[in-house]
């Protein structure tokens, strides 16, 4: 029991670094390339601290552990507006002064819906997973639209001071990219096998293993990187971040794992974290764009977020011990 252990606990730390480093590189070689500081923010901020969702879950995905892979990318997008926003929010409310991150939110809930509709019959085809990637790649589509036309946008102002602060050159900057995405593989691959080891030996399925233990260590990146930007008074980077890193677990993680290999979805899947997922997704939406006036997620916002995760990764527990008593 020890080795799946030390498994988990070494690859979710080594996964925490190599994304960090993996999205220092992405965002100094975009730069270098003249990409837009505001187009970083939207895209390689948030997709890149989802990185090791895509690679954990595309493992799983090919080892033939579908539950693994969809748990993790759903439980992901729990942890990041329950937890990690939540977390955020409690030590400071965070004000979203970016229109950018304000037409956001519906394409994600819109998103999150859709996603909805595909597992509903309790499978996810190859066509239906083409058809997931065809919608993220209209979203990056709009992104590069969006950043075109505001380009003095609040995110891009906060992405820039970022980039400043790293001082990469060209070259450090493809060295840390190719150095990260490399120790994500590793990681990634050691996190799924300590993962599935102790699901094994627990006896409970690879989708709670998936929602819980791996969910959570590969959204510590997004931890890490959202509370860092809110400490710095970087609001919306903080929150772009939770934003972009769901829709690319929605769309690209989930779409490329059926791409790969169509799979089955359980049933609690379907009738417990679905709904799960598009409620708190609903609550960040209501949070953020609730008011009239000013767009703001307030600190009780947060604690309701941060009760709603405790409770779900409760029910989680106790569902899976009532199946196997």
């Amino acid at each position: 029991m020890l080795m799946p252990i030390l498994a988990v606990l070494g690859g979710a730390a080594l996964l925490v670094w190599s994304a960090v480093r993996f999205v220092a590189g992405a965002a100094g070689v975009a730069r270098a390339y003249g990409v837009s500081a505001l187009l970083i923010g939207m895209v390689i901020v948030g997709f890149g601290t989802s990185a090791p969702e895509l690679i954990v879950s595309t493992m799983a995905a090919i080892q033939g552990n579908p539950g693994l892979a969809l748990g993790n990318a759903y439980g992901s997008n729990v942890t990041n507006i329950g937890l990690i926003l939540g977390l955020t929010v409690a030590l400071a409310p965070v004000v979203i002064n970016s229109q950018v991150l304000k037409r956001e939110l519906p394409l994600l809930l819109a998103a999150t819906l859709a996603s909805g509709f595909f597992i509903n019959d309790g499978q996810i085809t190859r066509p239906e997973g083409v058809v997931m990637l065809i919608g993220f790649s209209a979203f990056i589509a709009w992104s590069i639209v969006a950043s075109q036309k505001s380009k003095r946008d609040v995110l891009g102002q906060e992405m820039q001071t970022e980039i400043d602060a790293e001082h990469l050159t060209k070259g450090q900057a493809f060295m840390w990219l190719i150095i990260g995405l490399l120790v994500l593989m590793v990681s990634s691959r050691t996190l799924v096998w300590g993962a599935v080891e102790l699901a094994t030996l627990f006896g409970v399925s690879d989708v709670i293993i998936g929602l819980t233990i791996v969910a959570i260590g590969t959204s510590l990146p997004e931890l890490a990187s959202s509370i860092a930007a809110a400490r710095k008074g970087e609001d919306d980077l903080a929150l772009g971040n939770i934003i972009g890193s769901n829709f690319f677990n929605t769309l690209a993680v989930v779409g490329i794992s059926a791409a790969i290999k169509p799979f089955a979805v359980a049933p609690e899947m379907i009738t417990r974290d679905l709904p799960v997922m598009v409620g708190f997704t609903i609550l960040l939406y209501v949070f953020a764009l609730g008011r009239r006036k000013q767009a703001v997620i307030e600190r009780p916002e947060g604690y309701v977020l941060l009760v709603g995760f405790v409770v779900y990764m409760i029910w989680l527990v106790r569902s899976e011990f009532h199946v196997a008593g």
